[in-house]
């Protein structure tokens, strides 16, 4: 389910990445090419979509980023992501324990 949540989080920062670089910041981009008056989508209906799209895809991706940040918070979440240092923190030697050296007197 979490491999899921990450696929889809992936797939929406691509598709929101793509959307943001169609439009353009002037109110042309994708829309300033369809001019005529008889398309199916005018440049005012291309333009709103394109905004659409951009608030409904970020705010799907906080919404999965909080899930997902909610599934790693979790018990069974929590265990399956242990650090790959646990094991040397936990074997790790004390500093204060260091064997003292004689000393030439």
């Amino acid at each position: 389910m979490f491999n899921l949540i990450i696929v889809l989080i992936v797939v929406i920062c691509v598709v929101l990445t793509l959307i943001v670089l169609v439009q353009n910041s002037k109110g042309g981009g994708l829309a300033a090419n369809f001019s005529a008056s008889n398309q199916i989508m005018g440049v005012r209906k291309t333009a709103d979509f394109l905004e659409k799209a951009t608030w409904t895809l970020a705010g799907s991706l906080v919404f999965l980023c909080v899930v997902a940040a909610l599934w790693l918070s979790t018990s069974e979440g929590a265990s399956r992501s242990k650090s790959v240092l646990d094991p040397h923190i936990e074997n790790a030697v004390d500093p204060t324990n260091i064997p003292l050296f004689p000393s030439s007197n």
